[in-house]
């Protein structure tokens, strides 16, 4: 869904945190303005194909999406000098588990987006950091003390509020969306597998190939058809405002205190209520607000628990 564009010799494990410490206030600035960009780009993207995929078929549209996202993305690749496509033997496993779960965590996201509010379900996305926060402490040996384990439980409290198990609000489009999540959370847990000479943008081209080709292989199950002017221009837009979220989301990586950018991560949620009311007449109704606080909050307290403690606690 959202894999990080990168430079190609980029390795994929984060910069020391050393580096991120010597951020002055306007490198903060810019990366706050990028990441706000970064979000406001994924959910326009979002907003694109929830529209585009109410008339033409799904897998077509992810299909044909995902050309003009990975043709974007070699014309960048080639920018920064070329695309290493070799993989060590080693890493084939990780990049076979990551694609994936890349690919089944776009279909499900996609198909619970033609159906679902786009707040609600960013609402349910929100969740994610909280959820690899999590599975990084119990897979990965992470410390994680009580507090930040205390507001972890309360932020999936808030996703409860969210998805109402047991009432009508609770339905097999949040089944979707919710399974979405947890493959993103395996997606972004397979990438730690990696070793330090992968680098991200070799990761990221096969899971958007692996996505495409998801795409044109399940589009042979609907009747297929040729995209009206309206609908090709929608996929276009729809590749470039991914582009430009990959491209931004990893500039947020490299201008900046990460600790200080990654909280403004939540202004998705404000993106996308903006353009549910707006393109799609939609209003989150009152337990979605209330799960969302929860939520938001719980995920900044968490990151700002981490920067004070140093990741020690």
């Amino acid at each position: 869904m959202r894999a990080p564009l990168s430079s190609v010799d980029r390795p994929v494990r984060s910069a020391p945190v050393s580096a991120a410490l010597q951020a002055s206030p306007a490198d903060n600035l810019r990366g706050t303005l990028l990441m706000i960009l970064s979000m406001a780009a994924f959910t326009c993207n979002d907003a694109v194909m929830k529209t585009v995929t109410q008339s033409l078929p799904l897998y077509e549209s992810v299909a044909i999406r995902g050309a003009m996202v990975l043709a974007l993305m070699l014309a960048v690749a080639r920018a920064q000098g070329g695309l290493r496509l070799r993989v060590p033997r080693r890493d084939l496993g990780p990049l076979l588990l990551r694609s994936s779960a890349d690919v089944v965590s776009t279909l499900l996201y996609l198909l619970a987006l033609r159906q679902m509010a786009l707040a609600d379900l960013s609402a349910i996305m929100q969740a994610l950091p909280l959820a690899v926060t999590l599975t990084a402490a119990l897979f990965f040996g992470e410390r994680l003390g009580w507090r930040r384990l205390l507001a972890i439980g309360v932020g999936f409290v808030g996703v409860m509020l969210i998805l109402r198990p047991g009432t009508g609000a609770f339905d097999v489009w949040s089944v979707l969306a919710l399974a979405a999540m947890l493959l993103i959370v395996l997606r972004d847990m397979a990438t730690r597998l990696f070793s330090v000479g992968v680098g991200s943008s070799t990761v990221a081209f096969y899971a958007a190939l692996t996505v495409m080709l998801s795409g044109f292989v399940m589009a042979g199950s609907e009747a297929w058809r040729m995209p009206s002017g309206g609908e090709f221009a929608l996929l276009l837009l729809s590749a470039a405002f991914l582009a430009v979220g990959y491209l931004t989301a990893v500039a947020t990586m490299r201008v900046g205190e990460i600790s200080f950018v990654a909280p403004f991560r939540y202004t998705s949620l404000v993106w996308a209520i903006l353009l549910g009311l707006l393109v799609f007449g939609d209003w989150p109704d009152l337990w979605t607000w209330a799960g969302s606080a929860l939520v938001v909050g719980a995920g900044i307290y968490t990151i700002l628990r981490e920067r004070k403690v140093g990741g020690t606690s």
